[in-house]
């Protein structure tokens, strides 16, 4: 199972990624050692998980949801909290 996941940032930014484990991912971006974009950012919470079965297919949605827009984003995140 893979999932496309959002975090948001402490300063309010996203950071879309892809993973097998969102929590621990999280996690890992918590700590410091996830994606350079996040150390600058922290902390960061998981805002947002999609699953997929196939790895083409996470991939290509986390593609997509990185060219949503930051109120694009919010309104994806409204619609599942």
């Amino acid at each position: 199972m893979y999932f496309v996941y959002m975090l948001r940032c402490g300063d309010g930014s996203f950071y879309t990624g892809f993973t097998n484990d969102p929590v621990r991912r999280t996690a890992v971006h918590n700590s410091g050692k996830g994606a350079k974009c996040t150390r600058a950012r922290l902390p960061v919470e998981l805002v947002y998980t999609e699953p997929f079965d196939e790895k083409s297919a996470a991939l290509k949605r986390e593609a997509a949801l990185k060219r949503l827009t930051h109120g694009q984003k919010e309104s994806l995140i409204r619609q599942i909290r």
